[in-house]
This record gives C-alpha cells, sequence and structure tokens, in this order.
C-alpha cells in the first residue's frame, strides 16, 4: 500500500533503472503519489520499502495514474509497454511525458500513437547522471507546446530546478542526442590523448595541468580520469551499452540530416569494442580499453 501522499495527482512512473530509481525517488520525496512499474521487480524494492505502490503489470500503472512518466532503454521499450494493445486502453484522458533518450523522430512517431489513443504526450530528456538525479539537479530538456510545460512544470522541476522548453516534440530530443554525441567524442578525444601521453611515457599530471589551464579543457575529462588510469569501469553513472544506443541513433538522425557522420562513426566502433570485451553494462569510461589495447584502429 502506498503511504499517506498529496492526492491532486497520481504519476505512473515506467522504468526505474539506473536512472528512473532516484527520480521515482524525488517524487515520492516530494508527497506525491506514485506508482512504478520496473519488467525486474527487484529494481522496485527500495520504492516499494519508501511507500510507493508497485504495478504488476505496465497497464497498472498507466490506468491508476493520471500522468505517466517513462524512462525506459530505448523505443522499442516504450513502444512494448505503452502502446500494447491492452496499454493502449487506458491512454485516454491521460498524459504521457516520455524521459528517455530516443530519436526525435521516434518520439514523434510515439506521440501520434499517444494522441490517436486519446491521451497527451510530451518529450522531456534530462542532461545528468545519478548524482544529479538525487540531487534534483538535471536538466530537463521539454518537447512540447507551451500550454503542456505550464502544465507540468512543477511536477519536472522535482527533477532539475529550471526545466526548459525547447520546441516542439522532437526538438528535446534532438539536442539531447546532440549532447550525448558530445559525451560520446569528448571521452574517446580525452581517451586517445591519454593513451598517447602515457605511451609516449610523458608526464600525465602535467599533461592534466597544462589541459586544466586551457581552452580545450572539459570537466567531463577529470571525472573520467582515475577510471581510466585504474581501469575501474564498475558501478556505473552511464552504461557503455546505453552510449553506443545514443551514438547509433545519433548516426541515423544525422545521416537524414545529410551531414558528415565520420567523426561518430570512428567513435561507435571505439564504444563497440569496449562493449564486445564485456563493458556493456560497465561506465562509459571503459571506452579507454579500446584505445589502450590497439595501437592502432583500422576505420
Amino acid at each position: 500500500m502506498a503511504c499517506s501522499r498529496k492526492k491532486d495527482m497520481k504519476v505512473g512512473f515506467i522504468g526505474t533503472g539506473l536512472m528512473g530509481l532516484p527520480m521515482a525517488q524525488r517524487l515520492l520525496d516530494a508527497q506525491i503519489e506514485v506508482i512504478a512499474y520496473n519488467r525486474t521487480p527487484a529494481k522496485l524494492e527500495p520504492l516499494n520499502i519508501a511507500g510507493c505502490a508497485i504495478a504488476e503489470q505496465p497497464y497498472q500503472a498507466i490506468a491508476d495514474s493520471d500522468c505517466i512518466i517513462l524512462m525506459l532503454t530505448n523505443a522499442a521499450a516504450i513502444t512494448s509497454v505503452l502502446l500494447s494493445d491492452i496499454a493502449k486502453q487506458h491512454l485516454s484522458g491521460k498524459t504521457v511525458i516520455q524521459m528517455s533518450t530516443i530519436a526525435p523522430s521516434e518520439s514523434q512517431e510515439i506521440a501520434k500513437e499517444v494522441v490517436a489513443a486519446g491521451g497527451d504526450y510530451l518529450e522531456a530528456p534530462v542532461l545528468g547522471s545519478i548524482p544529479e538525479a538525487q540531487a534534483g539537479k538535471l536538466i530537463v530538456m521539454v518537447g512540447g507546446s507551451q500550454a503542456q510545460f505550464d502544465k507540468w512544470q512543477d511536477l519536472l522541476k522535482n527533477f532539475g530546478s529550471e526545466p526548459l522548453l525547447i520546441g516542439a516534440v522532437g526538438s528535446a530530443s534532438a539536442i539531447k542526442l546532440a549532447l550525448n554525441q558530445l559525451i560520446a567524442s569528448l571521452s574517446t578525444a580525452f581517451g586517445l590523448s591519454l593513451g598517447f601521453v602515457q605511451r609516449q611515457g610523458a608526464d600525465v599530471e602535467l599533461f592534466m595541468q597544462i589541459l586544466r589551464q586551457s581552452a580545450l579543457y572539459a570537466p567531463t575529462f577529470d571525472k573520467k580520469l582515475q577510471r581510466m588510469l585504474d581501469g575501474d569501469y564498475a558501478n556505473p553513472n552511464f552504461p557503455t551499452k546505453h552510449l553506443l544506443k545514443d551514438a547509433d541513433l545519433f548516426i541515423s538522425e544525422a545521416k537524414t540530416a545529410e551531414l558528415n557522420v565520420s567523426s561518430i562513426e570512428g567513435v561507435k566502433k571505439i564504444l563497440e569494442i569496449a562493449t564486445n570485451s564485456g563493458f556493456g553494462d560497465s561506465d562509459y569510461s571503459s571506452l579507454f580499453s579500446a584505445i589502450a589495447k590497439q595501437q592502432s584502429i583500422d576505420y
């Protein structure tokens, strides 16, 4: 049973993995009534202990809520839980807030299906990882109408204090993919330079000292430095396989936009090597293992 919560709104939260769990917890902490679903029931236990109602099937979370938040792996997972025949029967009059990283075209297609079933849809992908999710300091990007943004921004503020309305559905997904492309490309470029410095026998700390003082520096370099030096990719904030998925999505959408994707295609190969080497569920800094293991990589 759910404990006493605010009764003006009930949120169905579908997908309580690395990011979804702390985000759902934020809603509970704000005394918002939540009913949660995850295909792996064990991942719901912390929420159950905190007083969250638990759905045994995704359609139950949809049927018993006013608003449904999705934090799932990809568009295929979203389609399977949200657009099944039984789930669609419960979408009429409900609002779906899709917060996962998917392609703009995928988000637009899902929106059409939700609206056709009588529901409302907006996207709100987030930038940040587990610490930001726990602290409510994610950057929340909204794709939808001004009216939708006005209606739901107070709910979204539980995840980040200043949600940003980007534009129509698809626009926020586009910016999120663009940002994740930078995560992949910056981290790969840094890993390659770090590996080169090591192989040349130069001082890594002096390299970092110079880098930190330059316009080339990005804080993510220091966040991943020790993991790369130690080869410790456990306890990920963002798994390698998910970054590979996002790189794939970016390449597909960018090709459609007639952009040259040669650089990110090289990054994708690095991510594939790391994933195929057993680091798919590890932190994406494991891409350094693919760089360091090979003296040269054929593109």
